[in-house]
């Protein structure tokens, strides 16, 4: 075999087994930190809080949250935790969430609002709303998700029983199931994303809390520099320079949060870029300084994210390599024969169902029906692994074209469809 070909037998034998190592590991490290961290946790019994509490400030940036705002704020007022103040920070709408945020500050005494007059994007507003708050934890959620009503106690937790906890992240549950799309997601943030956070808890360091629903410690906040106005997902950032800084970030399951997710292709297409963007930012920003040696401790997080993106570009290649054989003669150690799962595929995709199953047995505990969810998973690999593939290739040079000094503005996204049919009739 020559040598070219021995690199396209080296490409193939990474494409496979990569998902398959990784999947392991995060089966390893999602079932540790479950029987050592969650499993003897009573989950309805929230843990006792210092006499008298902290003072909490609920950071709620907004833009064009008409639909919305009204639930989520009645949930955040409904929390059980005694010792809150809710901050709306209205960035630049140009629907009536100006006049229904005025309209419930009314309704609810512990609601403060900001306007701000023009779009500046949802680092800005959170900005704007950490420096405004009277609270030493804040709190931050979306305009359209919905907290639930024991969520504080659990992350204000980890702050009072760790000096050097800097955020926590929640568990976001999704709302909207009503195409495959959604029932996709619902398995997806249970078995992928849950997952992911409990194994990179066991290793050290959280690779991105999550935007929809996380707590900071304001201290933490101030020396990291408060989220970057010029990168797309402003929460991958922040934890990374948190953990820069030697903060820790911790990963709470109970801290349960109600989300909205795309359910159009569209939608979702618009969302995976935007993430894929983000990160490849924040991974050029600091790839030079990751390698010190007093950050090893994020290397296992780091060396994830740079493999994954390898893992894609590899993917790609053996894509085209395929293609490419069906209109003309490549030499045979060129030639990808077929793209139907063979064996090694259909062990790929037992091992993908297991991951699914055991991260829904551990996630039952936050959703009865969850395990109902596990036959659309089916569908998981084929649609959202192909879609992470393209953004991810098309994310490196789309995060070394934009321009450093561009601000990250508001998009209105995608909510789901059945949502939309339910507000219109």
């Amino acid at each position: 075999m020559d040598a070219t070909g021995t690199v396209v037998l080296l490409l193939l034998a990474f494409a496979f087994y990569y998902p398959l190592m990784m999947s392991c590991l995060w089966m390893l490290g999602g079932t540790y930190y479950y029987f050592h961290r969650e499993r003897h946790v009573d989950r309805k019994q929230p843990p006792a809080m210092c006499d008298p509490a902290p003072l909490v400030s609920i950071l709620v940036p907004c833009h064009n949250e008409a639909d919305n705002i009204e639930e989520t704020i009645a949930w955040l007022a409904a929390q059980e935790y005694p010792n809150f103040e809710i901050i709306a920070i209205n960035d630049g709408s140009t629907d009536q969430t100006a006049g229904l945020l005025e309209t419930l500050t009314v309704q609810h005494e512990r609601l403060r609002v900001i306007h701000l007059a023009n779009n500046a994007g949802k680092a800005m507003a959170l900005r704007t709303g950490a420096l405004a708050a009277n609270g030493e934890f804040l709190v931050c959620i979306d305009g359209d998700a919905l907290l639930d009503k024991r969520a504080t106690h659990w992350l204000v937790h980890h702050f009072e029983h760790g000096p050097r906890v800097g955020a926590v992240t929640g568990n976001p549950r999704i709302r909207n199931r009503s195409t495959l799309l959604g029932k996709l997601q619902v398995g997806e943030f249970s078995s992928i994303i849950g997952l992911i956070k409990r194994a990179q808890r066991i290793y050290g360091r959280i690779f991105t809390v999550s935007g929809v629903i996380a707590a900071y410690r304001k201290q933490a906040l101030q020396q990291a520099g408060y989220w970057s106005t010029d990168i797309v997902t402003d929460d991958i950032d922040i934890s990374w320079r948190m953990q820069l800084q030697h903060w820790d970030i911790r990963y709470e399951p109970n801290a349960l949060c109600w989300i909205l997710m795309p359910e159009s292709f569209r939608g979702l297409w618009r969302q995976r870029l935007r993430w894929a963007v983000g990160g490849m930012q924040v991974f050029w920003r600091y790839a030079g300084t990751l390698l010190r040696w007093r950050h090893r401790r994020f290397w296992g997080v780091w060396l994830e994210f740079l493999i994954s993106a390898l893992w894609a570009h590899a993917m790609t290649l053996v894509i085209a390599l395929f293609l490419l054989g069906l209109v003309v003669d490549l030499p045979p150690s060129w030639q990808v024969s077929s793209m139907v799962p063979q064996w090694h595929g259909v062990l790929l995709a037992f091992v993908c169902l297991l991951q699914f199953a055991v991260s829904m047995r551990i996630d039952r505990r936050y959703e009865q029906r969850l395990g109902r969810k596990l036959y659309w998973m089916i569908w998981y690999p084929i649609g959202f692994w192909l879609i992470t593939m393209v953004t991810t290739v098309a994310a490196g040079p789309m995060a070394l074209m934009r321009r450093h000094d561009k601000r990250a503005t508001w998009t209105s996204p995608d909510r789901g469809i059945q949502l939309k049919k339910e507000r219109q009739t």
